[in-house]
């Protein structure tokens, strides 16, 4: 069994901590920014000051934190994964961040003696709970070798997709989809309710057509009943789409359909709503229409 460092234990990583615990892995936590939850400590888990710590302790480091600075801070910040690391060890990044910077962070990270990975995720909370998450990987394939038992225990569609850098731009395009998978069942259901007709039975039909996807089920589902406490925040998959935007620009691409999911969340945001579940980027077009399909 492994000797795993865990950094980030928030509404994701802590359920996929704890599958890790549940598969005979032993943790490290670091308190450097909150303390670690009580019920992952004990004969599988340790709490310790700060990121070095961890990395001294642990031969693989998890980072499950929400953006790009955090990364960095927890990597090469004072008492960073950076001075903790070194040959034998590998470094996982299971955040979603910039594959630019990513790929600038392994570099230095590989200085070290150390492997990097970055392995962002998808499935949301329940995903995370049912260790049943998608798993994307940049990385060399001695060190994905290395990891897959780790991964094993945290998801069920693993992929390495090719070198660092990679996987964090396979989540980009991954979350470009469920945004306008997300808004275009917005669209159908606000379309029904307004016509007249019951969105929950209309959802109800469509879910055994082609038109048919997680999304329908799962968020369309979260926007009849109104239930938008969070699994994945408004605010998260705003970063997550400027990365697609910032890279488009970059690459000289246009993603109008992007530019338009992203000015949806804006309005979300303006109507206090950056910490809502991202499948409550509904409200922002039932406040264009002043129509509710709840009502």
């Amino acid at each position: 069994m492994a000797r795993i460092g865990f950094i980030g234990t928030g509404i994701m990583g802590k359920p996929m901590a704890e599958n890790l615990q549940k598969a005979g892995h032993s943790l490290y936590f670091s308190e450097h920014h909150s303390k670690a939850p009580a019920d992952l400590l004990g004969a599988q888990g340790t709490a310790l000051p700060n990121p070095r710590a961890v990395a001294e302790a642990a031969e693989f480091i998890i980072l499950m934190v929400p953006d790009t600075p955090q990364v960095e801070e927890v990597l090469f910040g004072t008492d960073g994964v950076a001075e903790g690391a070194a040959a034998g060890k590998v470094v996982i990044d299971m955040s979603s961040i910039s594959p630019i910077a990513t790929k600038e962070f392994a570099t230095r990270i590989n200085q070290t003696g150390a492997d990097y990975i970055d392995a962002p995720v998808s499935g949301g909370e329940v995903g995370a709970k049912a260790a049943s998450l998608t798993i994307m990987v940049g990385g060399s394939e001695a060190a994905f070798e290395r990891a897959k038992p780790l991964f094993d225990a945290m998801g069920k569609n693993i992929t390495l997709v090719g070198g660092n850098g990679d996987g964090q731009t396979t989540k980009v395009a991954n979350q470009i989809i469920v945004a306008l998978n997300i808004q275009a069942v917005s669209e159908a259901l606000l379309f029904a309710s307004k016509a007249g007709a019951d969105p929950a039975k209309v959802r109800e039909a469509l879910m055994g057509g082609f038109a048919s996807s997680k999304i329908l089920e799962v968020h369309g589902e979260r926007m009849v009943k109104g239930t938008f406490d969070p699994g994945f925040k408004i605010c998260l998959h705003q970063k997550d789409l400027n990365l697609a935007l910032e890279g488009a620009r970059a690459l000289k691409l246009n993603l109008p359909n992007t530019a338009s999911a992203q000015q949806n969340f804006s309005t979300c945001a303006a109507l206090g709503g950056e910490n809502w579940d991202h499948s409550a980027m509904i409200k922002a077009l039932e406040h264009m229409a002043n129509h509710s399909i709840r009502d």
